[in-house]
């Protein structure tokens, strides 16, 4: 079953339907879904689809002349071509009537051993192909390289493309397609253990339970999660060591830099080098303190995968008990219990989601142009007179470039209501950032509800937000 993707597939659907050629780039970290949108895209389309591997220019070629060859002529499927410009020059001469799609997949494994390959395609699309019905698709997994060699000024390629698109995870309200029948609580953790990825959805059956589904996947031998991380890192680095002792550092709530470096006993540079590796192939993101953009001491390397993090998280202290066959009894003893802890930063990143949504709609008073977090001190007084200073975050901060307005939120995944207290807070460390934007709002997230004190409390500013008025299409209500 094909899910979502509607705007992704229109795109392309506009580039096929212009008269002559076309050609779209398509790119994102592996398991996305990009190989699975073309195909839904190319379905009674004639195409030729053919997906690279890492066996060097030559064979790249004999291989993609046996793909075009058994469908633009496959009585000559077994014929060999000894150039690029005699295959291309064959599908040239075939390019008459119906439009052809040709698909080129994980392009950088081909590109990057064979300099000329995309000079020579540039020839034929400015020489040959210009006025023809043809649509090229160019997909790769190697972010890096399809922005650098692909996209880029510099690249042979550039000014030839109609569109491009960077596929990324599902949002939160996306991924809960694949399990509709779902409380919203367990939409919210299978969205959370999965990361929006597109193939881990995809694993998950919807008419299993949300636990059994996780057992399944990661705490079974045989379960296509349990070893997912160590098969990845593989793919992309030579040396896995060094990645995965920073992601698991990371995972753990070590942010920066230099904390990072310190507990696995690297040089900065070294460990930077891994980090800009990892943030290349989509696995870590680097994050700014949304008023401090330009403050170099205000920088955290976070996972943009939370399966990464679930999995870092669960499975290596477990990894003996779940080849033993006891991952069962380890997911409900250990794993379960802990869910809602380990949701709190996937349910914060989702509240982002939501505000930057509905504010670009002018909901709640400013016109919503980005949505991040901010992280400082705060000096607090206490009872006996005291002041002290203290760690400070607030969860959601969106602002409003054009009228330095901005709302705030806090977020808990729990399983008691938000009380008082709560938004108390959140109003004194609004406070932070009010030098620099107006507080037009406060936002409380909740899984589960809020106190009864909101009803009376008569908080025109405030905006109070289930977990399903969030998968609602942007319910809400104002406190009273």
């Amino acid at each position: 079953m094909f899910v979502g993707r509607t705007r992704e597939l229109q795109s392309l659907e506009e580039v096929y339907a212009k008269k002559g050629f076309g050609m779209t780039i398509i790119y994102g970290r592996r398991r996305i879904g990009k190989s699975s949108l073309i195909r839904e895209f190319v379905k009674g389309k004639k195409t030729i689809f053919y997906t690279a591997t890492k066996v060097g220019a030559g064979r790249n070629l004999e291989l993609f002349s046996r793909q075009v060859l058994s469908v633009l002529d496959p009585a000559y499927a077994d014929a060999r071509f000894t150039s690029h410009e005699a295959l291309f020059d064959a599908i040239t001469q075939k390019l008459q009537g119906e439009k052809l799609v040709l698909v080129i997949d994980e392009l950088p494994y081909w590109a990057e051993k064979d300099e000329g390959l995309l000079s020579i395609m540039q020839k034929y699309i400015d020489t040959q192909w210009a006025k023809k019905n043809l649509m090229i698709i160019l997909c790769g997994s190697a972010l890096s390289f399809m922005e650098n060699k692909i996209l880029s000024e510099k690249s042979p390629l550039f000014g030839r493309r109609d569109s491009q698109i960077k596929l990324e995870a599902f949002n939160y309200r996306e991924a809960a397609l694949f399990v509709p029948c779902y409380s919203a609580e367990e939409k919210a953790i299978c969205y959370g253990v999965t990361g929006g990825v597109a193939k881990y959805l995809a694993l998950f059956n919807a008419e299993k339970s949300l636990d059994e589904n996780i057992k399944n996947q990661f705490f079974s031998p045989n379960g296509y999660l349990f070893d997912e991380t160590r098969n990845l890192l593989s793919q992309e680095f030579s040396d896995i060591t060094l990645v995965n002792n920073i992601i698991e550092q990371i995972a753990s709530g070590e942010n920066t830099l230099n904390g990072i470096a310190t507990k696995i006993r690297e040089k900065e540079p070294t460990v930077l080098y891994s980090i800009e590796k990892l943030m290349e192939v989509g696995l870590v993101e680097r994050r700014k303190c949304i008023t401090e953009e330009n403050n170099k001491k205000k920088t955290q390397y976070v996972l943009k995968d939370s399966m990464f993090k679930f999995w870092y998280r669960f499975i290596p202290t477990a990894y003996s008990v779940i080849e033993m066959g006891q991952g069962s009894l380890y997911y409900e003893r250990v794993v379960k219990p802990a869910l809602h802890a380990f949701m709190g930063s996937v349910f914060e990143d989702m509240a982002r989601h939501y505000t930057l949504e509905m504010g670009v709609q002018g909901r709640f008073g400013a016109f919503i142009t980005r949505a991040g977090t901010y992280w400082g001190t705060e000096l607090i007084e206490s009872a006996g007179g005291k002041k002290f200073w203290q760690t400070a975050d607030i969860d959601v901060v969106s602002v409003s470039d054009t009228d330095k307005t901005a709302v705030v939120g806090e977020c808990k995944f729990k399983n008691e209501p938000v009380d008082r207290s709560i938004l108390e807070t959140l109003r004194r460390r609004a406070a932070l950032v009010s030098g620099k934007y107006k507080v037009e709002k406060y936002l409380l997230f909740s899984l589960s509800g809020f106190s009864d004190w909101f009803e009376t409390a008569g908080l025109g500013d405030t905006v109070l937000i289930s977990l399903a008025d969030m998968y609602d299409q942007g319910q809400n209500r104002l406190g009273k």
